[in-house]
Formats: C-alpha cells, structure tokens, sequence
C-alpha cells in the first residue's frame, strides 16, 4: 500500500519502521508484499541464487517481547531458501492451480443447484440455515451431480463414492441421512465411524445442524404405539454417541440417529432384528469404508452391512472413503451408484524433503530424476532444489531431517499458518514438539493470554497438566498423544490459532481432524515399519483448509538413506480393498455366529442366501466357500455355540446367545466361558485382583509389550490373596522374573504362546485398572507403568465397554452374583475410586482423588455438596488438583475464577441429583 496516500503516520507505524530482528507472531498473517519489505531488513547474506523466505516478520520494540516459558532454551530455526528457477516453477504451479481451483467452484448464483435450498434438495428451512450457520452456504459441482442421482435422495438406491481428504465427501452422506430420517416420522440412522474421538465430534457436528429441525408428523395409527420410545412422540430428532465407555445409556428404541464405532453399530443392528424393531432402520452410512479389510476391525464392517442386506425392508446403504480403489467391486456387492470425485476445494502442493533439499513431487518422472540426483547416480536431466534448508550450528539441530522439520514448522507459525507434525512413535512426539518450541518466534501479548488460559484448562483437568505441554504450549506446540479431555481443548485452541503446530503419531492420521496450511512428516515409518500409501494419503491430506487457507503443502522429509523406500512408497498404488471374512482372518465365523443366534439364517438353505451377500462372495472361489461355511459351521457344533435339531434346523445355544450379547468373537466367547467357569468354582473373594482380572479385555493387543520389570515390582507387592490369583489364573512370578532378567517379549508364534501372552498381558493390564478404582490419577498410573496417559485412559474406557459386555454375558447365562460383583466393580471404575465415594462420584467434576479430598473434609453427601457455598468448595477443589502450580499471582486470580465457574456446575449438578 501507498505511504503518501494516507495521514502522518501513527506511532505503531513508526515503531515498525525501526529495523527490529524480531519474527511475527503466529497468529499474525501478513501479505507477500509485507514480507518482501521485511525481508531486506532482517536476513542475513546469501549468494544472488537465493531467495530468502523464513524468519520474515512484523517488527515489534524489545519492550514487548514476553518472558519465555520456564524451563525451555532457545534454538534459532533454520532459514528456507528459494533458488530462482525453483521459484519461478513454484510460482507457475501456484498459478496453475489457481486456475483448476477457480474453474472447478462455480458459484451458486450461476449455478442455483449449488444452493442446498433449491427444491430438488426438499431439505427443510431450518436445516439449511443451521448448515449456512455452519459455513456451509453452497456445495460443490459434484457434490450435486452425486446427490441428484436417480433414486438417492429418496433412499430407493444404495451409493458408493469417493473422494479426497477436505473435499467434502461428509456432507454428501449427512444431506442423504437427514433427509431420511426427517422425512418419516420413524425412521432411524446408524452412522459408522471407526475412532471414538471421531464419534464425538460427529455427534456434536449433527446436534448443531439439527438444532429446531423437526420430524414429519407421526400418523394417528402409531400414536398409541407402545413399543415405541417417548421419544417419538415429539418431533424432536435425537442423536446420540454410542462408543466403548460411553456414559450414554439410551437403547435402540430412545434414538433417532445413533452415531457408532464399529463395535456398537453391529450390536445395535442385532439388538434391533432380535427385539424385531429393525423395519424403523431406514438408512446406514460407512464411513472410511477402506477400513472393511482391517485385520482387527474390518470384518464388523462386512457383517454390519451383509445384515442390512439380509433385512426384508430396503435399508439405504452410502459408503464413502478418501482412499478407495476398487469403488466398482464395491458397489457391485451393495447393489450401489458408485461416483468418484477427484476434487480438491484447496490446491494442496507436495514436497520431498531429502537431507538439506526440497524437491517438488510434480510428476513421477520429474521425482525418478530428482531421485537419481540424490543418490549420487547420474541423471538423464538433472533438477535443481525448488528450496534448500540452510544447516544449523545448533547441536540438536544437527540432523539434517530434524533441522528440516523444525524450520518449516517455524516458518508456517512466523507466517500466521497452522502446522501439523506427523512422528513414528510417542517419544518422537514429544521430542519433536520440543525442539519446535524452542524455536518459536514470540507472539503478542494477547495470543501469550490465550495460551495461559489453554495451561489453566489443562492444569484444572483431573489429569493435571503434562510437564511437557507445560513447556511448549506458551511457544504456540502442542502434542496430540494424550487423554480425550486434554485433546478437546487443545484441538479448539489449534482452530483458532492460539496453537501453531500439533505433533501427532502416523497411526492418529485417520483419526484427528485437524487441517493445516501444512503437513509435515518427519520419516516415513511408523515405529519401525514402513507406512503404507493409503496411510501416506490420510496424512498428506490434512493440508489446507477451507476458507483459512489459499494452498495447502504437504513436506515429506527423510534421510537420503531411505531413499529407494521413498520412490517404492510414492510411486505404489492403493491396495485394492478386499473381505476380511477370509480363513486367514477368520470373521466368517463370527458372521455365521451371529445370523444364526439372532434367527437372520436358520438352515444351510438361508445360510447360503446370507453368504451371497457378502463381499466374501465376490472375490473367493465358490466352491471353496461352500465348503468351508459347512466347515465353519462344524466347529460350531463343536464347540457348543450352534446345535442342530431333528429337522435340521440351526438353533442357538445359551452360550451363543452370551457370546452375541456380549458383542464377542466366539473364540472369545469360549475362552472367557471357560474362564467364568473355573472363577464360579473358586473366585478369590477376599482381595480385588481377580475380579479385575476377569474385566480386564480378552483381545490384548491394544496394551502392547508388557515392562517386564514394572511387572515383578507389581507382583512383588500382591498380598496372600493376590498371590492366589495369580496362581489360579495361570501366572508364575518366576516365568516374569525370568522375562525382567532377559528383556525379552512373547514370541506369539503358535496358539499355547498366543494364549499364554493373553493371560500375562491380562493381568499387567489389571494392575493399571487395580490404581485406577483406587483413586491413583490417570497422570500416576501413566509413570508408574510408563506408558502415556491416553493408553491408561484408553484402557479404562475398553474396560467399561468390555465390562457391560461380561455382565451380559452372565446375565444371559444366568450367573446373578457374579453378575453383581462386575457391576459394583464397573461403577467404580466409572468413578476412579472406592465404593464410599461412589455417591459423590455421580457429580461432574467430583471423581477420584477430588471426590476423597470432599470426604476427608467433610463434605460426604450429595447433600452437603448441594447446601455448599461456592467460597468452601473452592480451597477443596485446588486442594484436589493433581499438581501444584508456579505462576504469576495475576494467573492464580484467573486459575481460579475458571475452578470457580467449576464449583457453580458442581453445586447445581449435586442439587440436581440431590
């Protein structure tokens, strides 16, 4: 802009034009042309070749920058420089993308159909201007050309589509959700998500959509309806999150659209056939439906929608997915529309990062010659760097790779933009946010506020506040490996600027849904394997956000070492999506389980028919399958799950109908029949062990390797009656000294091993659960068995899920009293502490360590908490707090004007109870 167009300049001008080395905040974006202006001001020398490009800022007086977090040095990020011709090429992509972006978003004033209160949609009012509310106030091209498909926006045909990661496939499936279910007075959703943190923000996504939305009227014939909930006597639409640990307790018949992980989809589907209120389903949505060839998961997926097939009424079934390559088998066995979109609403640039240089990944011949330049092999046309990253004299920075990382997150923050960090591991994390941190230019006074408020949150948590965040959060980094509450506010805090970088690990790629200006992968391994190029795409993905961002980047960065790996990864192609109801995965069993106990299948004849339907069908050999569904059926028999009477017809047996009320594989079924068994021969009733034991999770494999020495030290301090559990169930303090001594793992090569590290992962993982009833916070256990804190959380939830489970199993099988123990057990699980607590444990906020501090100073009843002013609740609950803190008096005041809104909710929640 022209300086002699405006008024004498103010004295915040003037100050900027001082020549001050400072970098500007992150949450200051500024123009090109400010920062072409900086640039000659505070960059340091380089060859006529180079354009400098990071540590560009708005200059502030040294009066205002702020104190640096306690605890935490500083390092000097590293510049990134620009050849000429590597600019000129980036600026002719940019400019090219430009136009593909521009060409591919007509507006809706050219297109009325892009408006979603066009009469095609039929969608109501309220919803449109809720979703306008939202941001959303047209929708793509071919997010109409998808939804004006012949015969979907009635539900009379099943879709499958896909498209990129932010190119708004979800809003595609919500629109055919909500119009189904808001155009009938009993119509029902089930939406399948794979991740519980997903299922949250769903849930709170669609409440604010629906929010004054009502139902089509119900008819007067189904006013007197008596199977029906309360609930659709209103015209209210009813969502609810249905998860593992999830406090929610309504059934099937309370909701309208029940938002699920995998797990809870499939037992709500056989919940509704065998209660025969299945007709209300009227539409399923799979999510990430690349995930149905999970090893672990996949195959509830398959099941859950070979049922829905399986039904009398038509069910509308939409499956969608970023990384889908065989779209057509898919939609081939859901008799579905198949559409593939290839959209990106943000142009999103993608980088190699190798040593000191970057190289644009433009196309897979320029990458192949840009490959053969690294690795020191002559190329047939060589390519100069589009951006080489200046070494650092730092010695952490020392790593060529690392020092990458870090100067591109720093630039990204220096420019005002949001960065996301993917690692191979936890500590990687933690060590890579860090080393950002320390890097960090400063901010303004008002973001360094913020991010105190972002510590005070944090610290009032019942986990108290992670020593390492303590340190990053005021430089703007965060990291993404903790507990669901810790997530929560660090994920709002990133949306709105207050956190620049998030470091998280490849394995939450699919899981989080934090978008960035840009991507960064450090490595390309996930602890030590190499990543796959379905999970590559999921990360690179998260670059660019709609309506923040003009372009996203995404930087892969690794050691020239890796090289030949990198070509393989980038170059391969998405695995082809298949069944995971094959032998070696074995979900056909589980499949032909479930049919038969919830009466979907009662002869060869209908279990056939049923088979058909299965995308198994579509890829096996047909007279393999015939024989190994007689096979499967045989073992069955065999071990008690399934009989046959006279006629021939398959009959459920008790312990069928445990094992599918209890949402079980029946390998699982059978082993904890067994184990259930022994326990009602001789439970060791005079300690907690065993009954921790028997809820800790039959599938283990989420608790990973066992810290053999915090096991002998665990075992070293069991009482008599504790000692007695470990013999009864199996585990010998010698075999974990033997294990503590040598540092070894199971080997899990043959079932007796598989079994035994079943039994010993058990029992470690019951010592965790053991604190945690005990009133040992969250944080504690996390340190004393060394793992972090959102395993520890993690562990608890799976617990409860798995504990409704087991007291349904008995309640089926007619086990009352050992019922009842799993009961008292799960509550205080629930409440992280003892049975005298649990009353005042049904107050939010007043669990565990804050529920016993109540006790021990009186406050003991619903009662007194209620009749409580909020002056003497307060030095109780900074009594409470699970870690002292070190801040400024002007920080205390506000610390405890948040603990203070606390009090009042836990008054008015205590006098609700009360």
């Amino acid at each position: 802009m022209a300086q002699n167009s405006r008024a004498p300049l103010t004295s915040v001008e003037i100050v900027r034009q001082n020549r001050y080395a400072e970098s500007s905040g992150p949450s200051l974006k500024r123009r090109l042309d400010h920062i072409s202006t900086a640039e000659s001001v505070i960059q340091h020398h380089r060859p006529e070749t180079s354009v400098p490009l990071i540590n560009n800022g708005v200059a502030r007086p040294t009066s205002e920058r702020l104190p640096l977090a306690l605890g935490i040095g500083r390092l000097t990020a590293s510049n990134v420089c620009r050849s000429t011709s590597g600019a000129v090429e980036h600026r002719n992509e940019l400019e090219q993308s430009d136009k593909l972006y521009g060409v591919s978003q007509p507006s809706s004033s050219l297109n009325p159909l892009l408006t979603l209160s066009h009469p095609r949609y039929n969608l109501p009012d309220t919803l449109v201007k809720n979703l306008a509310s939202m941001g959303i106030q047209s929708i793509y091209p071919w997010q109409s050309s998808c939804l004006l498909g012949r015969g979907l926006l009635t539900g009379e045909k099943n879709l499958i589509y896909t498209a990129p990661t932010g190119g708004g496939k979800s809003l595609v499936a919500d629109i055919l959700m909500l119009k189904r279910v808001l155009g009938s007075s009993h119509a029902k959703a089930i939406l399948v998500l794979p991740y519980v943190a997903l299922v949250q923000e769903k849930v709170n996504w669609l409440r604010k959509a629906i929010e004054g939305v009502e139902k089509e009227p119900q008819p007067p014939s189904q006013l007197l309806d008596l199977k029906r909930s309360k609930w659709h006597s209103s015209k209210t639409v009813r969502v609810v999150g249905f998860f593992g640990g999830s406090k929610a307790r309504a059934t099937w018949a309370d909701v309208d659209i029940a938002v699920c992980t995998f797990e809870k989809a499939n037992m709500l589907v056989n919940t509704a056939i065998e209660q025969h209120t299945i007709d209300d389903l009227g539409v399923v949505v799979l999510d990430e439906l690349h995930m149905i060839d999970d090893d672990h998961r996949g195959y509830l997926m398959e099941l859950l929608a070979t049922k829905v097939l399986s039904l009398e009424q038509k069910v509308q079934i939409v499956g969608m997915s970023a990384t889908l390559p065989n779209t057509q088998l898919l939609a081939k066995w859901l008799d579905a529309k198949f559409y593939i979109s290839k959209f990106k609403p943000i142009p999103i640039k993608e980088y190699l990062v190798l040593g000191n240089s970057v190289h644009s990944i433009t196309t897979s011949s320029a990458f192949f010659r840009a490959a053969s330049q690294t690795t020191g092999l002559v190329p047939s046309q060589p390519i100069a760097p589009l951006m080489t990253i200046q070494p650092s004299t730092h010695t952490e920075l020392r790593n060529p790779t690392t020092n990458a990382v870090v100067a591109l997150a720093v630039e990204t923050a220096g420019q005002g933009f949001g960065a996301l960090i993917f690692c191979g591991g936890r500590q990687a994390c933690q060590t890579t946010a860090l080393l950002v941190s320390q890097a960090m230019p400063d901010c303004s006074c008002d973001t360094s506020e913020k991010r105190q408020d972002v510590i005070d949150d944090l610290r009032s948590l019942p986990v108290g506040l992670d020593e390492v965040l303590e340190k990053t959060i005021p430089r703007g980094v965060a990291f993404h490996r903790l507990t669901s509450e810790e997530r929560e506010i660090l994920a709002s805090a990133y949306d709105n600027r207050v956190i620049s970088v998030i470091v998280a690990t490849c394995s939450l790629a699919a899981g989080i849904n934090l978008p960035a200006r840009r991507v960064i992968l450090h490595g390309a391994r996930m602890g030590r394997e190499p990543i796959g190029p379905a999970m590559l795409r999921q990360m690179r993905g998260r670059a660019g956000r709609k309506g923040k961002d003009e372009v996203g980047e995404s930087f892969l960065c690794c050691p020239k070492e890796d090289m030949e790996e990198i070509v393989q990864l980038l170059e391969a192609d998405l695995p082809r999506v298949e069944s995971s109801m094959t032998p070696e995965k074995r979900g056909i069993k589980r499949a032909l389980l479930e049919v038969i106990t919830v009466r979907l299948a009662n002869h060869i004849d209908a279990v056939n028919e049923y088979i058909q339907r299965t995308l198994l069908y579509h890829t096996m050999d047909r007279a393999r399958l015939t024989e190994w569904v007689e096979a499967t059926i045989d073992e069955l028999q065999a071990t008690c799950q399934v009989s046959v009477n006279s006629m021939g017809f398959y009959e459920a047996t008790p312990l069928s109908r445990a094992t599918v009320g209890a949402c079980m594989t029946p390998e699982d079924g059978v082993f904890v029949y067994d184990e259930l068994q022994r326990a009602l021969k001789a439970f060791v009733m005079d300690g907690e062990m065993h009954v921790f034991y028997m809820f800790t999770p039959v599938n283990t494999s989420s608790i990973g390797d066992i810290n053999w020495r915090i096991y002998r030290n665990e075992i070293e301090q069991l009482d008599e009656s504790g000692m007695r559990v470990l013999k009864f169930v199996g585990v010998s303090p010698a075999f974990v000294n033997r294990m503590a001594n040598s540092g070894k793992q199971f080997r899990e090569d043959d079932s007796e091993q598989i079994k035994l590290a079943r039994i010993y992962r058990r029992f470690y993982a019951a010592f965790q659960l053991r604190d945690l009833c005990n009133e040992i916070p969250i944080h504690r256990v996390a340190q004393k068995f060394e793992i972090p804190r959102g395993f520890v959380q993690t562990l608890a939830q799976t617990c409860g899920g798995f504990a409704a489970g087991m007291i349904q199993f008995c309640d089926t099988l007619g086990w009352g009293m050992l019922k009842s123990v799993l009961e008292h057990t799960v509550d205080r699980l629930k409440a992280g502490a003892r049975a005298d607590l649990l009353d005042l444990a049904r107050i939010p906020f007043v669990k565990g360590r804050t529920a016993r501090v109540f006790w021990e100073n009186g406050v003991r009843s619903l009662r007194a908490v209620a009749e409580a002013e909020a002056k003497e609740l307060l030095p109780l609950l900074l009594l409470a707090q699970p870690k002292g803190y070190n801040v400024a008096k002007a920080d205390d005041e506000r610390y405890q004007q948040k603990l203070l809104l606390r009090v009042g909710i836990i008054i008015e929640s205590a006098n609700r109870l009360w």
